[in-house]
């Protein structure tokens, strides 16, 4: 697929795995990013020519000086090219410290706006990226991709770009000097050229495969340290060292197929510099016997042959350098190309001072295409109104929470919150509208206290205390050495994960105090003491409030206003508590068969 045919649409989460990206759109991408340092590259160029002029000149002040005071025995005549010639070198080399210096100074530049540019692009993502997405996946985009690219800005670029003026200046200057003798030592360049084609598409392929194997190898690791209690309790090493075995020795095979392209392309090349060296020797003799080359010019062709090679070969230790970071950016290119399905409102609709209702108008809703998991629902909660969603599980509760959000739009149907559709209001402002505390709530690494407030340090430590005492979260934490501020680990690993759940349900509370409050599953984990009090206090903070609570608990939802049971995604049944045990329907089924489990585990 052509460049331009990528900037014509979007990339979806599957095309992320698939897209051609050509080389051409590549740099013309990285071009973006060095576009705001166009200065300083044009002072890096500058500094190339003219170091690239200068050393092309050195073997020509040889040659003059073999030609002239050598050949005559001038003794001082020699002086003044001795002084013109360390002259050079040191010009050579001021110059050469420069342009590197600024250059690797843009590099760094430019990998830190397009490291800042894919961490926010990659935030702009919406849950179904997510769910795709592995987590290995990401954070190879983020570290070892952008490494490689790093190496491609900073180093390999400016190894590329000296190379690549040097040989032009050198086959100016050789061609200027003696055309017939250039034309010679040329003799070998096809050959050269051929085999960097055909090495290049091969390492190319070998970097591709190395860098899927990178981000799979980092999934694998991911899932199965993540999932590590569950390996050890069924006994599942085995299964879990053989898959990782696999993906090892698929690694190692790909370095290997590495090494052995680069090998036998860096020995291709030795051969044929040898042999171009070997040609210029023995026609330049003949050609100083026959009177059309002199001994200064041969001399001087030697050591411009020698010049002319050497980019070559430095291009060639380069090569599998830099097919490795096109690699990389290609599939950077890829990852900046996907856009989320759940898009921003052009024109966001004017939300202030609505009432907080929510309303679905027929929806329906599927993962997969021809798989819904909720059916042509309709449903009117207004403002004020506590209303519990309860059913078995996969009856689509989660799913009507996550469309409530916006973490995902509608298939068919409209969902409104204070009466506007959730698809014409910004995503910050509906998080202001709407607050989801989920199931499986997550805790940084940072104090108890930081948790709560997201790390907003503007937030008093009063408020921070009130939000943990209304959702009865202060119980266990003032149980605590350290209260407030006792560290958590990655995860929230030292705290049970009903202590997390108290934790994300005082978050909620404490930054959006008046939203819409939707609590998936929140009081899931919580032990039945703890479940006495957190009825309390939510009592007190749904009061008034339009809240809806998904539950699977059904003690947890006695006191709203409205319980709606849903079943493969349609409601079902509808009403009060006691109205649902008096229909002695689905809803009376689940309580009974709750009541009885309580009862026998008591």
């Amino acid at each position: 697929m052509s460049s331009s045919s990528i900037d014509a649409r979007r990339l979806s989460a599957v095309d992320l795995q698939t897209e051609k990206i050509t080389d051409r759109y590549l740099f013309r991408m990285l071009g973006q990013f060095l576009a705001p340092y166009r200065g300083s590259l044009a002072v890096v160029f500058l500094g190339l020519v003219i170091v690239s002029i200068l050393s092309t000149a050195l073997p020509y002040l040889v040659q003059k000086a073999v030609d002239g005071p050598i050949a005559t025995g001038d003794l001082e005549g020699l002086i003044p090219f001795g002084l013109l010639y360390f002259g050079v070198v040191i010009a050579i080399y001021i110059l050469r410290f420069g342009y590197i210096y600024l250059l690797q100074t843009v590099g760094q530049n430019t990998l830190r706006d397009l490291r800042a540019r894919l961490f926010e692009h990659i935030l702009r993502q919406d849950m179904r990226f997510f769910n795709v997405t592995p987590v290995g996946q990401l954070v190879s985009r983020m570290t070892n991709d952008i490494d490689a690219l790093t190496e491609l800005v900073s180093t390999s670029v400016v190894m590329v770009a000296t190379n690549m003026v040097t040989l032009i200046g050198v086959i100016v200057a050789m061609l200027l000097i003696n055309a017939r003798l250039a034309l010679i030592a040329f003799i070998v360049l096809p050959v050269m050229i051929g085999s960097t084609v055909y090495f290049r598409k091969r390492i190319r392929q070998a970097s591709n495969r190395y860098h899927r194997l990178v981000a799979e190898k980092l999934a694998y690791l991911n899932e199965q340290f993540s999932g590590m209690l569950v390996i050890q309790l069924f006994g599942r090493q085995a299964v879990s060292r053989a898959g990782f075995k696999e993906k090892n020795d698929a690694y190692r095979e790909v370095h290997t197929d590495l090494r052995d392209y680069y090998t036998w392309y860096a020995s291709t090349l030795q051969v044929l510099i040898t042999l171009g060296l070997a040609l210029v020797l023995y026609a330049g003799g003949e050609g100083v016997f026959a009177g059309w080359v002199t001994l200064g010019m041969l001399i001087a062709f030697v050591d411009y042959t020698r010049r002319m090679f050497e980019p070559i070969q430095n291009l060639a230790e380069q090569i599998a350098q830099v097919q490795t970071a096109l690699s990389a950016g290609e599939r950077l290119a890829r990852m900046l190309h996907v856009e989320p399905s759940v898009e921003e409102p052009a024109h966001p609709a004017a939300t202030a001072d609505v009432a907080l209702t929510v309303e679905f108008d027929h929806v329906t809703f599927a993962y997969e295409e021809g798989h819904p998991v909720i059916r042509d629902l309709v449903l009117h909660i207004p403002a004020g109104q506590r209303v519990a969603i309860v059913g078995a599980t996969g009856a689509g509760k989660t799913s009507l929470a996550g469309l409530v959000g916006r973490f995902y739009d509608v298939t068919q149907g409209a969902v409104r919150v204070g009466g506007v559709d959730v698809r014409q209001i910004s995503a910050a402002e509906l998080r202001r509208m709407v607050t989801i505390v989920p199931q499986n709530p997550y805790c940084f690494t940072g104090t108890i206290a930081e948790n709560i407030s997201l790390f907003d340090m503007a937030i008093p430590r009063e408020r921070i205390g009130q939000a943990a005492r209304t959702a009865c979260a202060s119980r266990f934490i003032e149980r605590l050495p350290q209260g407030l501020d006792t560290p958590l680990l990655p995860g929230g690993a030292n705290l049970s994960q009903g202590q997390r759940q108290l934790i994300a349900l005082a978050r909620a509370l404490l930054h959006h105090p008046d939203s819409i409050l939707v609590l998936d599953e929140a009081t899931s984990s919580i032990d039945t003491e703890t479940e006495e009090d957190i009825q309390t206090g939510l009592h007190r903070v749904l009061q008034g409030r339009t809240s809806i609570v998904i539950a699977h608990r059904l003690s947890t939802v006695r006191q709203v206003d409205r319980i709606l049971v849903m079943q493969r995604g349609e409601i079902v049944e509808e009403g009060t508590h006691d109205t649902l045990l008096a229909l002695d329907g689905l809803y009376a089924q689940l309580y009974r068969r709750q009541f009885i489990e309580s009862e026998e585990a008591t």
